[in-house]
């Protein structure tokens, strides 16, 4: 599809790309009144999923990011967004995100398809929905990228458009920038915060986890060839970065999606952006405005976020055509 020349512009004290990353992160606080639901997944672990349902014909399946849950703003926006426009809401924890530690050796990551592909069967089993639409954040959406690419055969007919927004579509490439010296407040945050979570998984699993000199880390590179690579099965973090990036796989999408950057994502290198890709797909809609920073796109003020309202335009449009 032709790229998308987007209508957003940042509030003048918000064009900068790390402003409109760290205040909405930090202060935007947004709360919806959820129904939890415990699945089990196929491999014996558990998923919780929190509802909002009016008991509506379609539903929206929402992704967090890395090191976020359901109840980030940027979920509870989205959510409160589409339940009041006729949906239904399912927003998943990632494993071990939810509030409880998981069951298995292992953690989220960026290829979670097979736990989204699991979500996604279990709410249409009812049959009460006739048509879906998967909308995924970051990681979120770059676990929504890799289900919609690698697992065509899981795809259910009531499945009808998505839209993935600050998704890096080369996760590799999203690890090394955010290793650049500028990126440094980021990463010192994430890794704390996984840092503390594999601390917890070390707990279940000593005689697989060893923490010796964990504190020290200060590089994604080292975390993830300590821990997110092998527990995820993969040899080295380049094998895992490989597996967690769609970038190869966009021209296998059959449904219409809106792939959401802003310009100025400081943890965006160029190779995220799929230009070439998406001049010559029927169904990727690249759209790159000026500014907005990663999953920030304030519009007035921190109450309000213009990315939101953008996903379910996108999606109506689409149901509309279809």
């Amino acid at each position: 599809m032709p790229i998308i020349t987007s209508e957003y512009k940042a509030p003048f004290r918000y064009r900068n790309g790390h402003v409109a990353t760290v205040l909405p992160s930090m202060l935007r606080k947004v709360k919806s009144a959820y129904t939890r639901e415990r699945i089990t997944t196929p491999d014996g672990d558990f998923l919780d999923l929190d509802w909002l349902s009016g008991q509506h014909d379609k539903v929206v399946i929402l992704s967090h990011g890395l090191e976020g849950n359901s109840h980030r703003h940027y979920i509870t926006g989205t959510a409160n967004l589409f339940a009041a426009n006729g949906w239904d809401v399912v927003a998943w924890n990632c494993r071990s995100c939810s509030g409880e530690m998981n069951i298995k050796p292992r953690l989220y990551s960026h290829i979670d398809a097979p736990d989204l592909r699991c979500v996604v069967e279990h709410v249409l089993a009812a049959g009460a929905y006739q048509r879906l639409a998967l909308i995924g954040f970051s990681m979120g959406g770059a676990i929504t990228l890799n289900y919609l690419t690698k697992m065509p055969e899981a795809h259910p007919p009531q499945l009808t458009a998505a839209v993935a927004i600050s998704a890096p579509v080369d996760v590799g490439g999203s690890a090394d920038e955010l290793e650049k010296g500028k990126n440094i407040f980021y990463r010192r945050r994430f890794l704390r915060k996984m840092i503390a979570r594999i601390k917890q998984k070390a707990v279940q699993f000593p005689e697989l986890i060893d923490l010796t000199g964990v504190d020290k880390i200060t590089t994604f590179a080292e975390y993830d060839r300590r821990f997110t690579a092998p527990l995820n099965n993969c040899r080295t973090p380049a094998e895992f970065y490989a597996l967690a990036g769609s970038k190869a796989h966009l021209h296998a999408l059959q449904l219409p999606v809106l792939l959401l950057i802003a310009k100025n994502d400081p943890f965006m290198p160029a190779s995220c952006y799929p230009y070439a890709i998406a001049e010559n797909h029927p169904f990727l809609h690249l759209e790159v405005p000026e500014t907005g920073g990663h999953v920030g796109f304030v519009n007035g003020s921190l109450r309000e976020s213009w990315m939101e309202g953008r996903a379910l335009a996108f999606v109506q449009q689409v149901m509309e055509k279809s």
